[in-house]
C-alpha cells in the first residue's frame, strides 16, 4: 500500500491495516497510552506518518469506548419512506450512544465527493438504495470502514440489509388477476431504484404465468405530484388496475382518478407499496414493509463491526432480506370469490 499523495485524509482504519492492529489500538497507541507497548506504539506512528493521518474526534472517541457519529447517506427526505427508515436508523444508533450524520444526494453536483468526505468523519456508514454507486461503496469499503448497504443489491464484502419485493409483487399481482383484472399499467421507474425494480419484476413474473405480456412501466418519481401527473395520461386508456411502486404516487392516482371523474375501484382497481398511515385512511391496498426495522437494523449491525465483534480478516458479509406482507383493502374492490 503507498502513502497517501493525493487530497483526501486517510482514516483510522487505513492506519490500522497498515500497522496490522485495531483501530483501538492506533487511538490508543497515538494517545501514548500504557496499555500498548513500546513497540506497538512505534509501528502505528510510523503508519500514521507514511499515511499523513491526523486522529479527529472519531479517532479519540474510539480510544475512550465510544463512537462519535455514524453516518447514512440516501437519496433524499421527501416522503415518509426515507424518514422512517432513517428514524429507526437514528433511534438505535443513539441507543449505542452514537450521534447521526446525514446526507443526500439528489441533485448535488458534488454527491460522489460529498460521501466520500463523509466516509471519513465518521466510524460507520448506511448507504440507501442507489446514492452512491457500486465503484463508490468499493472504494470506501476498500479502507476498512464499517459500512451497510439498505434497499440496493449487494456489493461484494459489504453487508446488505434489503426488504421482499419480488415474491410478495407476484402475490400482489395474483390478487388483482383473481378479481379478473388483465390491462394493467405499472406507475414507477425501475431504473432509479433497485426496490422498484424487483416489484416490477414480479409483476412481470406473475402476468407471465398466467401468459399475459408485463406493460412497460410508465416512469415516474416517488412523490404524489409526480404519480398525479403521470395518472393523467394513463387513466385516459382506462386500464384495469394500476400498480404504483408505493402509496404516495398510488395516493396521487387517486387524486388524479378523482379530477377525472374516474372511481376507485369502480373503474379502475389501484394498488401502492410501504402501508403508509395515509394509505390505511385512503383504503389502500399496498405492502407493508418494516421500513424503521430496515434502519435499525443498518444501525446496529454497524455498532457490531465497530465495536469488533467480528475478528476474522475477511469476515463473511451478511446478507439478510427481512418479509414484507400483501395488505387487501377496498381500492381493489370486494375480494373475489375464493378469497371470501
Amino acid at each position: 500500500m503507498k502513502a497517501l499523495t493525493g487530497t483526501k485524509a486517510a482514516t483510522i482504519y487505513e492506519v490500522a491495516q497498515r500497522a496490522g492492529v485495531s483501530i483501538a489500538t492506533v487511538s490508543r497507541a497515538l494517545r501514548g497510552s500504557e496499555l500498548v507497548t513500546e513497540q506497538t506504539r512505534a509501528r502505528v506512528r510510523a503508519a500514521a506518518a507514511e499515511l499523513r493521518f491526523t486522529p479527529n474526534r472519531s479517532g479519540r472517541s474510539l480510544a475512550e469506548g465510544r463512537h462519535a457519529a455514524n453516518g447514512i447517506v440516501f437519496p433524499d427526505l421527501v416522503g415518509p419512506y426515507y424518514a422512517e427508515v432513517v428514524l429507526g436508523y437514528e433511534e438505535t444508533a443513539a441507543g449505542f450512544g452514537s450521534s447521526v450524520l446525514i446526507l443526500t444526494t439528489n441533485g448535488r453536483a458534488d454527491a460522489t465527493a460529498a460521501v466520500r468526505e463523509l466516509a471519513g468523519r465518521v466510524d460507520g456508514l448506511a448507504i440507501i438504495s442507489q446514492s452512491a454507486g457500486d465503484d463508490v461503496v468499493e472504494q470506501i469499503a476498500a479502507t476498512g470502514l464499517p459500512l451497510v448497504l439498505v434497499a440496493r443489491e449487494p456489493v461484494a464484502g459489504v453487508d446488505t440489509i434489503r426488504t421482499r419485493n419480488e415474491g410478495t409483487a407476484a402475490s400482489l399481482t395474483e390478487h388483482l388477476l383473481a378479481h379478473g383484472h388483465r390491462r394493467f399499467v405499472f406507475l414507477g421507474d425501475p431504473e432509479g431504484a433497485p426496490d422498484v425494480a424487483g416489484r416490477y419484476a414480479g409483476v412481470s413474473a406473475a402476468l407471465a404465468a398466467h401468459g399475459l405480456d408485463a406493460p412497460a412501466p410508465v416512469a415516474c418519481a416517488l412523490d404524489l405530484d409526480s404519480g398525479r401527473r403521470a395518472a393523467a395520461a394513463v387513466l385516459r386508456d382506462r386500464p384495469d388496475a394500476i400498480v404504483a411502486a408505493n402509496d404516495e404516487v398510488a395516493l396521487g392516482v387517486h387524486l388524479a382518478a378523482a379530477d377525472h371523474g374516474v372511481r376507485v375501484p369502480a373503474d379502475v382497481a389501484l394498488t401502492g407499496w410501504d402501508d403508509l398511515m395515509a394509505a390505511r385512511f385512503a383504503g389502500l391496498t399496498t405492502v407493508a414493509q418494516p421500513m424503521r426495522q430496515l434502519g435499525a437494523t443498518a444501525a446496529r449491525w454497524l455498532h457490531e463491526r465497530i465495536a469488533g465483534r467480528h475478528h476474522d480478516d475477511q469476515p463473511a458479509p451478511r446478507r439478510r432480506v427481512l418479509p414484507t406482507q400483501l395488505v387487501v383493502r377496498r381500492s381493489c374492490g370486494p375480494h373475489p370469490p375464493e378469497e371470501q
